[in-house]
C-alpha cells in the first residue's frame, strides 16, 4: 500500500481540527498530489456526538504526543526512538510500521505544536478507555532510554490533565512503570489503610476500567498494550492477597 493511500484509509475525525493542521503540514514533506485540506473532518465540541475512535485515529493521536514528551527534556534520544519505532513494529507489522514511523520524524520536526489543543481535540473525540491506553503508552515510550526525567513526567501529567485523565488514573498508570513500595495500592487506587473488602472491590473496578475489550475497537494491534494494563492490575491484586495473607 502506498503512503499517500495509507493516510487516507488510517485517518478519520483526527484529519480535522488542530490535529489535522499538524498531519498536514507533515504530509506536505512526504506525500505528493494531497492538499493539507483533504479528507478533512471538523470535530464536534458536543461529547454527546463523539465517533468511536478507529485505529488511525488513535496511531496519529499517540504519534503527536509521542513527540511532545520525547522533546520535553529538550533533547532526542535514540532508544526513545526507536522504542516508537519498535511499538509500531510489534503492532502493525514492517510496512505499516515505516510509513507511521516516516510520519512521526516529519511530526518531530515541528516546533509549535500546542499541548493543551491538540489534547483537548483528543478529549472531545476519544472516548475514555482510549485515552487512557494513550497515557499508558507515553510512560513506555518516556521510560524507552532508562532514564525518565522530571521534564517527561510533568509533560506526560499536563498531557494527562488536558485529555480529562483523573489524577488517581495517571498515577495509577504511572505506578505500572515506577515501583515503589506502594506500588500495588496506586495501581487499583486506594491507600494503604483500605481493608481486604476494600481492595477486592478496588480490584473489580480496575479490572473493569483497564479490560482489553474496552479498546477491542482500536483493533487487534492494540490489544497488547490493553492486556498489559490488565495484567498489571491483576500482579498488583495478587502482591496485595499474598502480603495480607486473604
Amino acid at each position: 500500500m502506498s503512503f499517500s493511500k495509507w493516510i487516507g484509509a488510517a485517518i478519520g475525525w483526527s484529519f480535522g481540527g488542530p490535529i489535522g493542521a499538524i498531519i498536514g503540514l507533515a504530509l506536505g514533506s512526504v506525500v505528493d498530489g494531497m492538499s493539507n485540506g483533504e479528507a478533512a473532518t471538523v470535530y464536534s465540541d458536543n461529547p454527546q456526538q463523539r465517533p468511536q475512535t478507529q485505529s488511525g485515529d488513535f496511531e496519529v493521536s499517540l504519534l503527536i504526543l509521542a513527540s511532545i514528551v520525547i522533546k520535553a527534556d529538550g533533547k532526542q534520544d535514540q532508544r526513545e526512538l526507536d522504542f516508537v519505532r519498535n511499538q509500531f513494529v510489534g503492532m502493525y507489522g514492517k510496512e505499516r510500521a515505516n510509513h507511521a514511523f516516516k510520519l512521526f520524524k516529519e511530526i518531530n520536526k515541528q516546533q509549535d505544536i500546542s499541548t493543551r489543543q491538540v489534547c483537548l481535540q483528543i478529549r472531545q473525540m476519544m472516548e475514555h478507555a482510549s485515552r487512557l491506553q494513550l497515557i499508558h503508552f507515553l510512560f513506555g515510550i518516556a521510560k524507552a532510554d532508562g532514564l525518565v526525567t522530571d521534564d517527561e513526567v510533568h509533560q506526560i501529567y499536563t498531557i494527562a490533565g488536558y485529555l480529562g485523565i483523573s489524577h488517581n488514573d495517571y498515577e495509577s498508570i504511572k505506578a505500572m512503570f515506577y515501583k515503589s513500595a506502594d506500588s500495588a495500592y496506586k495501581i487499583l487506587e486506594i491507600d494503604k489503610t483500605a481493608t481486604n473488602d476494600d481492595i477486592k472491590k478496588a480490584y473489580r473496578n480496575m479490572a473493569k476500567k483497564y479490560h482489553p475489550d474496552k479498546v477491542i475497537h482500536l483493533g487487534k494491534e492494540y490489544q497488547q498494550g490493553a492486556e498489559e494494563k490488565f495484567r498489571k492490575v491483576q500482579e498488583a491484586y495478587e502482591q496485595l492477597q499474598k502480603e495480607r495473607g486473604f
